[in-house]
């Protein structure tokens, strides 16, 4: 059992409407409200049956009406002094939440089942939470307010979650009252008094840190020594208690901080087993929410003896998360915690380790401090889910280059029963994997398959191939081409079609595989890639690197020259270009940005332009790169698209995928996105997407809503043409395309 003293979620005042509690039990996710008077104090408690039963027993309903009407006024409560051993007698899967009240029948605390939630400040810390990472300062401010809010700072520069001091009042803490002169102290005891004497806030000043660490946007947090500092920290606010290792086994000092009713970090070192168990005990048979730490306190603590796999026996104590309070050198070890299943670090951290004081010797700088929060961070998104494993985006993309494939040995016939001596395996994994050998020989051929050709999954389902014919969409719309397979683009009443071009196209003559169209409009999408692995990057710094990316797309304009007089409906043609700007390890900052964006445009003045439309596609912002992620930075945020494209007269390739992950990304909506750029779309990529880098699948395998997407289309840009850019899907004979348009057309043609 656990007792909640943040009780704000569970209430509802009696004169608040029936919509506004309904509303606030839907937020709280807890199935129930406790329903109060202006006092606090008890008069019911309010649940979906509660407003069912009276939604049957009304003639008129309105939903204007008070909560106190619905609500059930014959709820089960105790005193907040009962005996937590009776209360926990009648928590069930019925009742989960108890209200505990004051002699006054005010509402005090909440009682329920240890959820293993426990919450500080506005962090909700369980086991499969993002880790809680504590900048433990201390008293590494050596007793100045001004570089406390330095510490402050750079704690939160660094990635901190909270800042943690130590608050202790000397004179009724120590024996001697706190009297660092004293010469009957022991050396070590000398020393440590004499530090804190002269390095210790006053209550004011930790009142002033308290709340500066609120306007930093990290949580305050503080050990208190004694009872007479948590009653201080408590009159200031704070929303936990961190207990020392020291004060494990001072269970007085456990149990009167239990009764403020407040969460509890607790670490454990210098504590043996049986102590441990019976402090957890103690801290269970409170009812307190807390989180145990794994702690050795030697400052530095050897390698050898800090006994990480110590963790998954400490969470067998609590039954809840747990964490790892480090006073070892450097990060790694911390790191490996997390690995480990803790959700709480704290790491000692100050400005100087030269500076006088124990702590400041086994403390992290604020550059090490912030390296170890990204690399925690690394180290959480690799976790991934215990689910059935299901291919990345570049995996998939490696598969189809790095795999083998079934491919045919001799021409087979339509109906031939295909034989082993038929098929072979080739490189590289565009078709059906070898392993569907075994179910390809027997079966008759499902269609007549060319020497080397690839046989593919509808060689081996009950489901035919699906065939091209003509669609009802009313903007123009294509598909996206090679050379090599130019012929698809005119398998349908198609008024675009947009060529993918390789490094290795720039060398051929288009005269050798286009015939002139004259129905057809031409856009071309430039490569990313060229010769010597050089990634397309027009506001690369590297002023050399930027001047091979506009040499190389230079020539692609010149090839499109080229290929322009087979479109002659085509005045310009329309380029997509995915301009650059991203790096390797990390998002760049705002300065960053805006010197690449000034390299871009600085880039755009040495192109030539003649018959050139430069459009700029939109970006995810974790592209993939021939099977390798990077940061992306320069064309996701549809404000700085639009104020480049106001500004430079530039139009937009609007890649739905990349941009609905961009959404993802930064919590936008995709409905603004076509808002803010919708006048700069002269053409559109459609793909479906899912979560932040899952782009290019296929119609109905990700989460985009493309009724929506192509109102918003009819609304913001109904001139723009577009194709389906699914990933592979000029794969058999265009499969993919063809599969697309049948999907979208039933979803979206009236």
């Amino acid at each position: 059992m656990v007792v909640d003293k943040e009780i704000s979620k569970y209430l509802v005042l009696t004169n608040e409407t029936i919509t506004k509690s309904l509303e606030k039990l839907n937020q709280n996710k807890l199935q129930i409200l406790f329903v109060v008077d202006s006092h606090g104090r008890l008069r019911g408690a309010f649940t979906d049956g509660d407003f069912r039963r009276w939604v049957l027993e009304q003639a008129q309903i309105n939903l204007n009406n008070s909560v106190q009407e619905v609500m059930n006024p014959n709820c089960q409560s105790f005193l907040e002094d009962t005996d937590f051993s009776i209360i926990e007698e009648h928590i069930n899967d019925r009742v989960r939440y108890v209200p505990l009240l004051d002699n006054r029948a005010k509402v005090v605390a909440i009682a329920s089942r240890h959820t293993g939630v426990i919450t500080i400040g506005n962090y909700a810390i369980s086991k499969s939470s993002a880790t809680f990472i504590i900048a433990e300062i201390g008293n590494n401010h050596n007793g100045s307010l001004i570089t406390a809010k330095r510490l402050v700072d750079e704690a939160a520069q660094a990635g901190a979650d909270c800042v943690k001091f130590q608050m202790r009042d000397l004179q009724n803490l120590y024996v001697n009252q706190g009297n660092s002169n004293s010469f009957d102290e022991d050396l070590g005891s000398q020393y440590v008094l004499d530090l804190l004497s002269k390095f210790q806030l006053k209550d004011v000043e930790f009142a002033e840190i308290i709340k500066y660490c609120e306007t930093k946007g990290v949580i305050p947090l503080c050990t208190p020594f004694d009872k007479e500092s948590a009653d201080k920290l408590i009159q200031m606010g704070i929303s936990a208690f961190k207990v020392a290792s020291a004060d494990l086994t001072n269970h007085q000092l456990l149990k009167y901080l239990a009764k403020k009713r407040l969460p509890l970090i607790v670490s454990t070192g210098m504590a043996t087993e049986n102590e441990i168990r019976i402090a957890t005990d103690l801290l269970r048979s409170e009812g307190i929410r807390f989180v145990l730490l794994h702690c050795n306190s030697t400052y530095p603590a050897p390698f050898k003896d800090i006994n990480l796999n110590y963790l998954p026996r400490l969470e067998k104590y609590s039954n809840a998360p747990v964490g790892y309070s480090g006073h070892e050198r450097g990060i790694h070890v911390a790191v490996a915690a997390v690995a480990m299943g803790a959700r709480v670090i704290e790491k000692h951290f100050t400005l100087d380790r030269n500076q006088e004081g124990n702590d400041h010797k086994v403390s992290l700088l604020p550059a090490e401090f912030k390296e170890m929060v990204q690399a925690i961070r690394q180290i959480e998104l690799a976790f991934g889910e215990d689910t059935p494993r299901k291919l990345s985006q570049g995996e998939m993309m490696n598969r189809e280059n790095l795999a083998k494939s079934i491919v045919a040995q001799k021409p087979i016939q339509q109906g031939c029963k295909i034989e082993a001596g038929m098929l072979t395996v080739k490189s590289p994994g565009k078709g059906l994997a070898p392993y569907y050998m075994d179910q390809l020989i027997g079966r008759p051929a499902v269609r007549d398959i060319k020497e080397g050709e690839f046989l593919f999954p509808s060689d081996i389902n009950e489901k035919s191939q699906q065939l091209s014919r003509n669609y009802r969409f009313t903007q123009p719309f294509g598909i996206p081409v090679r050379y090599h397979d130019v012929a698809l683009s005119l398998r349908s009443n198609f008024k675009v079609v947009e060529y993918h071009f390789s490094y290795k196209d720039l060398l051929l003559n288009p005269q050798d595989y286009v015939v002139e169209c004259r129905s057809q409009k031409l856009i071309v999408h430039a490569p990313e890639l060229f010769e010597g692995d050089h990634l397309l990057d027009l506001a690369s710094i590297d002023e050399d690197y930027r001047a091979l990316s506009i040499g190389h797309l230079n020539r692609v304009f010149d090839l499109v020259r080229k290929l322009k007089v087979f479109y002659p409906a085509s005045q310009t043609v329309p380029v997509v270009v995915n301009v650059g700007g991203f790096s390797s390890d990390h998002f760049l900052n705002a300065d960053e940005k805006q010197q690449r964006y000034g390299l871009f445009v600085e880039s755009l003045s040495q192109l030539n332009l003649q018959d050139i439309e430069f459009m700029i596609q939109t970006m995810p912002p974790y592209p993939w790169h021939f099977g390798g992620q990077r940061y992306h930075n320069l064309f996701v945020d549809p404000d700085e698209i639009e104020q480049v494209c106001q500004r430079y007269n530039l139009k937009v390739c609007l890649d739905v995928s990349h941009s609905w992950l961009a959404c993802n990304e930064y919590h936008w909506k995709i409905a603004d996105f076509f808002e803010r750029i919708g006048k700069y779309v002269r053409h559109l990529h459609i793909a479906d997407a899912a979560g932040v880098d899952d782009e290019g699948l296929q119609i109905g395998e990700g989460e985009i809503n493309f009724a929506q997407i192509f109102q918003l289309m009819n609304e913001h840009c109904s001139d723009a043409s577009w194709i389906p850019e699914i990933w592979q899907g000029h794969k058999n004979h265009g499969e993919g395309f063809w599969d697309a348009f049948e999907k979208l057309e039933s979803e979206v043609v009236q």
